[in-house]
Parts: C-alpha cells; structure tokens; sequence
C-alpha cells in the first residue's frame, strides 16, 4: 500500500537494532537483498513501536537440512516483544503442533502446514489487533491473530491467551510493559527475511 511503512529494504539495518543492547545489527546483509541471522548476533527489533498492525513478511529456512523438529530452520517473529509466530521449516518435519510454522507459539496450531520447501522464499501476512490493559496492568480486552502464510489461511482471528512462553502458562497480567516493538528471533539457525 501507498502508506505503508517499510521496515527493511535490503540495502541497511537502519529501522532495527540488537533487541538487548539496542546496539547496530550484526545479521549478514545478502546481495538479493534479504537479511539472514548471524548465529550468535542475538534478536533484533523494530526502533519504532507498533500496536495494532497488518505485517507483510517474508522468509526462507536453510536450503541445507542439518536438523529436525524445533531445530530446524527455527525463528520467530514477536509481536510487541511478547507473542510469537513461529518461523520453522515445517515441510515433512514433525514437532509439536503449536510449536510448528505459523502457530501462535504453544498457543494456536496453525489450521494446515502450508510451508513449502527448505529454501524457499514464503510469506506471512499477519492482522493483529493488540490488547488492552488497564493500568494495573490487567487484560481488559484480549489482542485476536489472524495469519495467512503464503495466502493460505492458517490462524482465523484467534484470541491471544497472552504472552507467549516457552514453558509454563501465558502470562495475562504486564508487570512492565516492554517496548511495543516487532522482534525477529535469533534461534541459532540461518533463516533468512
């Protein structure tokens, strides 16, 4: 669209930072103009803040199977820095099933695996509508998903339980209230944006 904000251009990191230490990016810049994780380099992050958003992303697990289930061609994309869309290879790969590709992590399954091949380019066009808190930090109205990847509908305006963790129960309730930014997800692998 006209007025859409482009958060990467292929040519600089200059819209992102390290997600911890807000230091420059250290991922690789390609000569096709995507980005691809530099093992080590840590997560990255937005300067700006979103709330409410409709994200176009695109993206490709290594070419290369070296692993299998949550280790192969694994990312993510977090919302506000709290709810993860996984990025995982998931063609002909088993692993839990809302642990896989497109799932709103350990929360929502996606409705089918509509990933292709490792290498490949595919894309997410995510809708999401942000919770509300009040000021005591409880959800006053929950944040809803939607997901398409590579136009196929996988998450259908499903409720965002809240935080998405790796182990235990999402957290419902802000102590703090991290900035709002989109953070791509350093899991050791080189998947590529």
């Amino acid at each position: 669209p006209s007025d859409a904000i482009i958060l990467f251009d292929g040519s600089d990191f200059s819209k992102w930072q390290h997600s911890i230490s807000k230091k420059p990016v250290e991922w690789i810049l390609n000569n096709d103009k995507s980005m691809t994780i530099k093992q080590g380099a840590g997560n990255i992050e937005t300067k700006l803040e979103h709330g409410s958003i409709q994200l176009h992303i695109e993206w490709k697990t290594p070419k290369t199977i070296v692993s299998s289930g949550q280790g192969r061609g694994n990312s993510g994309i977090y919302l506000q820095n709290r709810y993860e869309i996984q990025v995982l290879d998931s063609y002909n790969n088993r692993t839990y099933s809302n642990g896989q590709a497109g799932s709103l992590y350990k929360q929502h399954a996606p409705l089918v695996n509509a990933s292709r091949p490792p290498g490949q380019w595919q894309e997410y066009d995510i809708i999401f509508e942000e919770p509300r808190y009040n000021i005591n930090g409880e959800i006053i109205k929950s944040g809803r998903l939607t997901v398409f990847h590579n136009g196929i509908l996988i998450q259908n305006n499903v409720e965002i339980l809240g935080t998405t963790e790796y182990i235990g129960p999402p957290k419902t309730k802000m102590t703090d209230f991290p900035k709002k930014a989109l953070k791509i997800q350093d899991h050791g692998n080189f998947v590529s944006y």
